[in-house]
């Protein structure tokens, strides 16, 4: 059952580690307009979102839903994180209380069950 968990935490963080290179291909200047659609960074990333969602329905198999959508939650975590580490965006008071009262739901469905 462990091995389920990883799976879906790890497509959790493939479909944020996706969101973040749609972000950087957004950011980038292309000299016609079908370019910013197909261009190797858009291409990767849906495939990244592909791969997510393959590991998701495999991990929904044994997951219970309601177990599957607590855990999605903590892709929040893993899009501030890459947000500050690659587009060097600000961690303000707002943001740490959305992702304190995540975590706090988090915690409370994982001991309240």
């Amino acid at each position: 059952m462990l091995k389920v968990y990883i799976v879906f935490l790890f497509a959790v963080f493939v479909a944020a580690t996706a969101q973040a290179i749609l972000k950087y291909a957004a950011m980038q200047h292309y000299d016609c307009w079908w370019k910013a659609y197909l261009n190797l960074y858009v291409i990767g990333a849906y495939g990244l979102f592909f791969l997510s969602t393959l590991l998701a329905v495999w991990a929904y198999r044994v997951l219970p839903l309601s177990m599957g959508v607590m855990l999605d939650a903590t892709g929040y975590f893993y899009v501030v994180l890459f947000g500050r580490m690659f587009f060097g965006e600000r961690l303000t008071m707002r943001k740490m209380m959305g992702l304190g009262l995540i975590a706090g739901g988090i915690c409370v469905y994982a001991v309240a069950g």
